[in-house]
């Protein structure tokens, strides 16, 4: 039997320690079958399954195609409060080089972000939370699809997710494998940044690699271009704000014609920052400069600019609020309130947008090495020490929320 390594308080984490197998073997069933975004049916199904064992109230299915809603009521409702709580379901496109029994069965799909195991944490707070209903309102457990790209939880919420679930805040965590575990880290503002697109199209002339000047050379141009669009954050963003500008992928030509001068070249690229000012600044920029390096040297420039997820800010009460349930959880040498923004993405960002809320990270690398690959490595696995701890963490949002009623 599975003995939970790691040392918390209250109820809720003796409660469910108690099941800590179950949510291994869900988590390790969903590691093995993984499924990338709006393709969940499987990792679905198995929800569904789940929670109906848990004894939640109501399951709603297909919300954002493949997404679900699980909704328990308190045993007190005269509050009239309702909290959500999202947990992501989806795999990555990438192949797993693993060789334990749970590792994926499915050719070029992996969970590498651990989404498998926050899918099993939230599980286990349904189950909790179904079985005590300690709490004076109702919870909303949302089972996201698609976070790794496909915008998920805008899905959701274009499919009226909280006009039928109208929660007045909402939680997420994700794992951490630069983090201990047994640790939280949130912080009252920027957690993750904004995610773009960049793809910049240049076209030239092309022509024989012996007879350059015949040519506008797309290479020469783009090579021009990466080392120019650095300078954007050096020298246009201001210090104390943060920005990246990284050039990841370059096409051009034929590599079986080392002669051949190609017409065209394209680059593909990323942005990353916090401040909307700042990511206007950087876009405008961007077009600025490679239009004007373009057409220094013959050529012509086109930036097509996506902005694809919004930064995840949390809400200074609810960030607060969060770090208290952790803190009575854990203990205070083990939250981490002012936690370093990561320069990531995660598409819960337009779940805050709408509604008050938090994103925590959850600690769960460990010395002995499980866990401790970083995300969206070939090699990395959920920490399956953790999953009561989480799951007590999204229990304890709910029954801190939305207390009992004192009785007279």
């Amino acid at each position: 039997m599975l003995v939970p390594r790691i040392k918390a308080h209250g109820r809720a984490f003796a409660h469910i320690a108690a099941y800590h197998p179950e949510l291994t073997a869900l988590r390790r069933d969903l590691h093995a079958h993984p499924e990338i975004g709006f393709e969940e049916h499987y990792t679905a199904q198995r929800v569904v399954e789940a929670l109906k064992v848990c004894g939640v109230d109501e399951i709603h299915t297909g919300i954002g195609k493949t997404g679900v809603v699980a909704v328990i009521h308190g045993s007190q409702r005269q509050s009239g409060r309702m909290i959500g709580l999202r947990a992501d379901m989806d795999a990555l496109p990438m192949t797993e080089h693993n060789d334990f029994a749970w590792k994926s069965l499915k050719p070029g799909m992996m969970h590498g972000c651990g989404h498998d195991g926050h899918t099993a944490m939230l599980v286990g707070a349904a189950r909790y939370l179904a079985e005590t209903r300690q709490f004076d309102g109702t919870a909303v457990l949302i089972f996201q699809p698609g976070e790794e790209g496909f915008a998920g939880a805008k899905a959701m919420i274009e499919d009226g997710l909280f006009d039928r679930f109208p929660v007045q805040s909402v939680y997420a965590m994700h794992n951490w494998p630069q983090m201990r575990p047994g640790t939280v880290g949130i912080n009252p503002g920027p957690m993750m940044a904004a995610a773009d697109r960049i793809t910049i199209e240049i076209t030239g002339k092309g022509g024989h690699g012996a007879h350059p000047y015949q040519t506008v050379d797309p290479v020469l141009v783009s090579a021009h271009i990466i080392t120019a669009l650095q300078s954007i954050v050096s020298r246009n963003v201001r210090a104390i704000d943060s920005a990246v500008v990284s050039l990841c992928a370059m096409q051009a030509g034929d590599m079986g014609a080392f002669s051949v001068m190609p017409g065209k070249a394209t680059l593909m690229g990323t942005v990353r920052t916090f401040n909307p000012e700042v990511q206007d600044l950087v876009e405008r920029r961007l077009h600025e400069v490679c239009s004007g390096v373009a057409l220094g040297l013959g050529a012509a420039a086109h930036v097509n600019y996506e902005r694809i997820y919004p930064a995840t800010i949390n809400s200074r009460q609810e960030a607060r609020f969060a770090a208290e349930v952790a803190q009575k959880l854990l203990g205070h040498d083990h939250v981490d309130r002012d936690l370093e923004p990561s320069m990531g993405a995660e598409d819960f960002s337009f779940m805050l947008q709408v509604k008050p809320g938090a994103y925590l990270r959850l600690g769960q690398g460990a010395e002995n090495g499980v866990g401790s690959c970083f995300l969206h490595n070939s090699r990395y696995d959920f920490n399956d020490d953790v999953l009561p701890l989480g799951a007590a963490l999204h229990a304890g949002l709910i029954e801190q929320g939305m207390p009992l009623a004192s009785a007279d």
